[in-house]
């Protein structure tokens, strides 16, 4: 018999994602958001905090990518069976969608740490016998369908979680929002303090609309427009239909239209970007809102390759519980910093090889560049320029990319065929090579195994980016755009390299491309390709900073910690 209900003996913190990233072979998550929350539930099982997490099964996954030969993005279902590797639990719930009533259920997967720790990760599922075929779709398919597909998973994810949290057992000490997919949970909470019709938002001191506030986390990831989920009100009258009074509603959410992230600020007392600059630009984008800021982090085990667990585990014991240990690196001989490194990218190189029939040269600099396939984040950057970057790069640079374009964002797409097209037109210069369908295993081989991390987003359009973090936990300096978690992480020359100018702008439509294009040649051409080739003391000098100077604090330990004394225990 199972032991699920000693999950329910004390109080919880409920942390709600649309996506968690696990494992690969769980794939229930497209990219940053999702590798966040399974880092920050890793973590709460390290430090054995109280937390329950909930989400959606998403049958079908995100997408398997498949690259034509031209670089355009081809995507296939994910098809995983929850049942192979979780336990269903035995309750269900009801959600009304389209005024008939949707049953869930919800599969368990523990996450252990050696620690003792343990949080239990509640995946919400309609597929089940009794619900009208379309109804047993809804938790398949991770950003998939339309906006009325979107609206019925948030009704899922947020309503039906906090349903099933309640017929489960569990007692919730905060609900925290991680993004605005579940934000229709706080209608349930409102519905359930029973808010009286008459009441309004200028009201809003009564008990009712507190206590709501006051159970309330709300994390905010992005500036950018895709990323803050918006319903016309007919379409949440004919699906949703009137949990809470509609002139109520649309004083919380929006006039015009349902926005989940006001929805989400208007009824939480904790909000927060993921970086301090992002604090600032979500503050101009909300005014009025007290936005706090969190910078993201990442988990150190998970994310160290094995060449490098093996050494801090000799030099730096008990690292992976307490990462604040890698500032002091410099217990670690440089040769031995070096050795783990080189360990890293014969371990990505010889995937390379096997994937793709690509040999790269291990003595050659390799700059990394993976993560999602949108417009604002400049992947074909690099290649402004085609012959200035074979002067200088022929014989000394080769570059490995990687990522995916959401299935409906063409543009997108478009940046991964530019890319190809430069990588061809480069052929014999400056070797280059794609990997296919980035998830967490590639990026484990990946992004340790290069020499130099480049991120060029337009700024201040990138939140937070934690790839860049990764990259540091295993000795590779960055070289990025003053954006995000980089402003706070960059010592120039010292833990890596900047591009382009200082971060004053408040505009979401400032671009610096052409100035940035020619501080990344330049940097690359005068500073970065001499260090690395002439000054080997000096370069390993930097790895070391990246790890004793960045990595020990941007990790989800030190997250988790703020959020427990600045959100949670509030």
């Amino acid at each position: 018999m199972s032991d699920w209900k000693s999950f329910t003996h004390e109080p919880k913190i409920a942390y709600f994602s649309m996506e968690i990233g696990l494992s690969t072979d769980i794939p229930t998550y497209s990219g940053g958001l999702g590798i966040l929350a399974g880092d920050t539930i890793k973590s709460a099982a390290d430090l054995k905090l109280p937390m329950v997490a909930v989400t959606l099964a998403s049958r079908k996954g995100y997408f398997r990518q498949k690259l034509a030969t031209d670089g355009w993005q081809q995507e296939f279902f994910v098809e995983w069976k929850p049942e192979s590797r979780m336990e269903l639990l035995p309750a269900k719930t009801l959600v009304s969608i389209e005024n008939r009533d949707v049953k869930i259920q919800a599969w368990l997967y523990r996450v252990k740490s050696p620690t003792g720790g343990e949080v239990p990760v509640l995946f919400l599922d309609t597929d089940i016998p009794g619900n009208m075929e379309e109804d047993r779709r809804i938790t398949d398919q991770l950003y998939g369908g339309d906006l009325e597909y979107r609206l019925k998973q948030e009704i899922v994810l947020g309503i039906g979680g906090a349903r099933l949290l309640s017929v489960l057992g569990f007692t919730i000490k905060k609900f925290h929002l991680n993004e605005g997919h579940a934000s229709l949970l706080t209608l349930e909470l409102l519905a359930k303090a029973r808010l009286p019709v008459e009441d309004t938002w200028d009201e809003r001191a009564s008990w009712e609309t507190r206590r709501v506030m006051e159970q309330c986390v709300f994390t905010t990831h992005t500036p950018v427009e895709a990323g803050h989920d918006r319903f016309p009100y007919p379409l949440v009258k004919r699906v949703l239909g009137e949990p809470v009074p509609f002139p109520l509603l649309q004083e919380l959410a929006g006039q015009k239209e349902l926005n989940m992230t006001v929805l989400a600020m208007n009824l939480s007392r904790f909000v927060n970007g993921v970086a301090k600059k992002h604090g600032e630009i979500s503050k101009s984008l909300f005014p009025g809102f007290e936005i706090h800021a969190i910078t993201n982090g990442i988990h150190p085990f998970t994310w160290a390759s094995p060449y490098f667990v093996a050494l801090y585990d000799q030099y730096l014991p008990s690292w992976a519980n307490e990462p604040e240990l890698l500032v002091r690196v410099d217990n670690i001989p440089d040769e031995e910093i070096w050795e783990a490194h080189s360990g890293a990218k014969a371990y990505l190189f010889q995937y390379i090889e096997e994937t793709t029939g690509v040999k790269l040269d291990p003595e050659i600099l390799t700059i990394g560049f993976a993560r999602r396939s949108a417009t604002y984040k400049r992947g074909d950057l690099i290649f402004s320029d085609p012959d200035r970057l074979a002067r200088i790069g022929e014989g000394k640079l080769q570059l490995v990319f990687g990522g995916k374009a959401h299935p409906s964002d063409v543009p997108g797409k478009q940046v991964i065929q530019q890319i190809f097209k430069h990588m061809d037109q480069l052929r014999g210069k400056v070797k280059a090579v794609y990997l296919e369908n980035y998830n967490m295993d590639v990026a484990y081989r990946l992004i340790p195994g290069v020499d130099l991390w480049l991120n060029n987003p337009i700024r201040p359009l990138e939140a937070s980016g934690t790839s860049g973090m990764k990259a540091a936990l295993n000795g590779v300096p960055n070289f990025s755009i003053l954006d995000g978690w980089w402003i706070e992480g960059h010592i120039e020359g010292v833990t890596g390299w900047s591009i382009g100018p200082p971060p004053t702008e408040s505009s979401l439509t400032a671009n610096d491309s052409k100035e940035d294009v020619n501080d990344l040649y330049s940097k690359l051409e005068q500073v970065i390709l001499p260090l690395y080739y002439d000054d080997r003391p000096g370069w390993i000098r930097t790895m070391k900073n990246a790890i004793g100077k960045n990595a020990y604090y941007f990790n989800t330990h030190a997250m988790l910690r703020r959020y427990v004394t600045e959100a949670y225990i509030r």
